[in-house]
């Protein structure tokens, strides 16, 4: 996983680490620990940051540069 794309995209959007833990509704210190790479972060997490910013799991995992995120699947 890209760590830096958790920081950057968490800072360009003006946020501090405390906000995003709380919309996941984890510590401040776990989320953290995502950011620098300490722990690997969980799926459910991955896709609940990929909504929050509006963008794919797969630019929060670097595998693609382009933030726009893929269309939803319809149920």
């Amino acid at each position: 996983m890209n760590i830096n794309r958790l920081k950057e995209i968490r800072e360009d959007r003006d946020l501090l680490q405390k906000e995003v833990a709380q919309a996941l509704k984890i510590k401040q210190q776990q989320y953290s620990e995502y950011e620098i790479g300490k722990r690997m972060i969980p799926i459910n997490y991955l896709s609940e940051l990929a909504l929050f910013y509006n963008t794919s799991t797969d630019y929060l995992l670097g595998l693609t540069n382009e933030r726009k995120p893929y269309p939803r699947v319809k149920d």
